[in-house]
């Protein structure tokens, strides 16, 4: 009979509809980790511009839409990687459940859509756009290059915060430096969880000469440098609480985001990454919602 069938990667979902395939290909429910601090931005924004429903679902569609182009670019510039490594071989292009075509129409569509809400927002976030997709495409090939990559991913998703506050108000904050601290915030505690993310690609990494610095440092050095960089993203995350004069509630809940970050760092140890998917999906996936949560609280309070 058949070779043995590949394994489906995880935080996926089971079904070989065309609307299942495309969610897979750019792992949908992922984007749990940088939207909440997109509508942080949006929330912070409102203390000083009247929030509509029509703006915020204009957010919510732009940052899918962004994220479709990021994740899309990815899986087509890493095709080949993604085919000789065991981990990523069944995904949607390598193992042929969508063509080359089909994923080139989605991203351009989504590119599109992306640009319209932009153009739907306000003069500001329609200029920064096309800048941003080129920023965010090209954190593809950061890895042939860099062992800081994930970095350059913390920032794609660290935009985040600025645009939904421009998205609201079509200007920059007040004091300046207010969303560069939140996207600061959000670069670094990507940037960490990430660098959990490449342990598990260690040994595929050096084959093919891939940067990471888990390839640079190894796996116990680079978890110091994770921890390091998730601890400068909590400074980041007060300082940014500081300068929306955001109260106690918002500090609360990056206390439990602080809490939740120790405890991903517990799971997982040099030489032992069973427990790298709770880390990564689980306790990541809660520390965006509990931050956003805190400052939603205390706008409301």
């Amino acid at each position: 009979m058949g070779g043995t069938a590949t394994p489906r990667e995880g935080q996926t979902l089971a079904g070989a509809s065309l609307l299942v395939r495309y969610v897979n290909f750019v792992k949908l429910p992922h984007t749990v980790f940088a939207l909440p601090f997109a509508l942080l931005g949006v929330l912070v924004a409102s203390r000083e511009t009247a929030l509509t429903w029509r703006v915020l679902g204009l957010v919510v569609l732009a940052f899918t839409c962004a994220r479709f182009v990021a994740l899309g670019f990815n899986r087509i510039a890493d095709r080949e990687l993604d085919a000789k490594n065991p981990r990523t071989r069944g995904r949607e292009l390598p193992s042929g459940r969508l063509t080359l075509r089909q994923a080139w129409i989605a991203v351009a569509l989504a590119a599109a859509l992306f640009l319209w809400t932009a153009w739907a927002l306000n003069p500001l976030c329609f200029a920064l756009a096309p800048p941003a997709l080129g920023f965010i495409a090209a954190y593809s090939y950061a890895k042939r290059f860099t062992h800081w990559s994930h970095l350059w991913l913390g920032l794609a998703d660290g935009i985040a915060t600025p645009a939904g506050y421009l998205a609201v108000t079509g200007r920059w904050s007040g004091p300046w430096w207010l969303l560069p601290a939140g996207a600061l915030a959000v670069m670094l505690w990507v940037g960490g969880f990430d660098v959990f993310y490449a342990l598990q690609d260690e040994a595929f990494d050096r084959a093919e000469r891939l940067a990471s610095l888990v390839v640079r440092f190894g796996q116990a050095r680079a978890i110091l440098v994770a921890k390091l960089l998730h601890g400068l993203a909590l400074v980041a995350l007060v300082v940014f609480g500081a300068g929306a004069h955001l109260g106690v509630a918002y500090y609360g809940g990056v206390a439990v985001g602080a809490a939740l970050i120790a405890w991903e760092h517990r799971l997982v140890k040099p030489g032992d990454l069973s427990r790298l998917n709770a880390a990564f999906f689980g306790a990541n996936g809660l520390v965006s919602i509990v931050v956003f949560l805190g400052a939603l609280v205390d706008r409301v309070l």
